[in-house]
């Protein structure tokens, strides 16, 4: 399913209510999303933000940016989550709420 080893701090986890409801309407648990965002799976996204995540998980936080993964619920949402370049904080939201 996913790797289990995490590539990169989340530090705080937040969730802006639309991510939540939408969460919440698909029966679907945030921490699936967070394992599979921490261990390098950005999920559906392009080939070219897949690969600017990859050079965002540096080991130097100078060279670090956002890391960002986006992930289709069951009813066609979409979830987004991003973790701030610094490390400190990683959110799930909507685009909308973006």
């Amino acid at each position: 399913m996913f790797a289990s080893t995490p590539r990169f701090a989340l530090g705080q986890c937040l969730a802006t209510q639309g991510a939540l409801g939408a969460l919440e309407d698909n029966k679907t648990f945030p921490i699936i999303f967070l394992k599979r965002h921490e261990s390098g799976d950005c999920g559906d996204l392009g080939a070219e933000d897949k690969a600017m995540n990859e050079a965002a998980i540096q080991p130097d936080p100078e060279d670090c940016d956002r890391i960002l993964s986006m992930y289709i619920l069951p009813d066609g949402q979409k979830i987004y989550i991003i973790t701030e370049r610094d490390r400190s904080c990683t959110t799930i939201l909507l685009r909308s709420e973006y």
